[in-house]
């Protein structure tokens, strides 16, 4: 038993030994987000980003705080570039920016300490900020073809239909 706690211990401080923190973070970040939902159920929101730190600091680990839900950000192989992403139901995507704060393992304690009281996690300052646009999606047109196609056979036979009786009257 002892050995399990020794090895548990060990395991847990190079875990925290292998981050970094960041000073005067600097970000660059692309998004994407569909442009045409008329067969989707869900909007998917990507957000790929770089990050520099004035210290030099490569190795990392970053949590997103979108909407109220703290996630892990994944960061690619190389190290160099961070992507998180999540999707929202076609009838919750809203038109506009989403914010994404970004928060190192610091940041991370503070919001998810304060989430376990049910406060607003708004409070802790974030290690830096970035936002995805969301423009909105093509969702089909206004009134789908086979009812217009309905629509003109009503009005055609209803014409024919009115000139008949008119001649037969």
């Amino acid at each position: 038993m002892k050995s399990f706690l020794t090895v548990w211990v060990l395991s847990a401080l190079l875990v925290l030994t292998t981050a970094e923190s960041c000073a005067n973070p600097k970000v660059q970040a692309t998004s994407y987000t569909p442009a045409d939902a008329e067969v989707l159920t869900h909007i998917a929101y990507i957000a790929e980003f770089t990050l520099t730190c004035s210290n030099g600091a490569t190795n990392v680990n970053l949590f997103a705080d979108i909407n109220g839900a703290v996630m892990p950000v994944i960061r690619s192989q190389d190290g160099s570039k961070y992507q998180v992403s999540w999707t929202e139901s076609l009838k919750a995507a809203k038109k506009g920016d989403r914010p994404i704060r970004l928060y190192d393992e610091e940041g991370f304690a503070a919001v998810k300490r304060i989430l376990e009281r049910d406060e607003d996690p708004s409070s802790v300052k974030p290690l830096v900020q970035i936002e995805i646009n969301y423009p909105g999606a093509y969702t089909g047109p206004w009134m789908k073809s086979e009812h217009l196609a309905s629509l003109m056979i009503f009005l055609v036979f209803y014409l024919a239909y009115s000139s008949k009786n008119g001649l037969t009257a």
